[in-house]
């Protein structure tokens, strides 16, 4: 008869999956916190930065495309953040479903606020490691997410 093997697991904390996740869930949370005082949150910050990036009127399906989110998705945060008069919509005359959204001198003026928030947030968590260690994550991540054709703005 066979002997059977045993598998032995490998440790949690040997796992770069789990090491990133702790560090990925700690930068998230503070700057949720830090964007909160402001009253925005993270997917309303990814939706704020990009249209802010683009400076024209844009569509609810460009946002979606830009930022790799369902269009479900960026109707409802752009209904919070027409709520919250940081971005203006209207529809277009010949066609009432489409839709031109822009941002709001409001949001205009926020959206270098919420920048430093988040330089801050960066700062705060990776200001420990040399410029060459922080060049070298990033090189090292945007690899990663390039051979996983990884798109979606992390938005939790």
């Amino acid at each position: 008869m066979a002997k059977k093997e045993t598998l032995t697991p490998s440790h949690l904390k040997s796992h770069l999956g789990y090491r990133l996740r702790i560090v990925s869930n700690a930068v998230s949370h503070s700057f949720a916190k830090a964007l909160g005082s402001l009253d925005v949150t993270v997917a309303e910050w990814v939706i704020l930065r990009e249209m802010y990036s683009n400076k024209e009127n844009t569509s609810p399906s460009a946002v979606a495309e830009i930022t790799g989110l369902s269009r479900g998705a960026v109707s409802k945060l752009i209904d919070r953040l027409l709520h919250k008069g940081l971005v203006i919509r209207t529809e277009a005359s010949v066609d009432r479903r489409y839709q031109d959204i822009r941002l709001t001198p409001k949001a205009t003026k926020l959206v270098p606020k919420l920048s430093q928030i988040a330089d801050e947030n960066d700062r705060v968590f990776f200001s420990i490691l040399s410029k060459s260690e922080r060049d070298l994550l990033m090189k090292t991540l945007i690899k990663l997410a390039e051979i996983h054709k990884l798109k979606t703005n992390p938005i939790e």
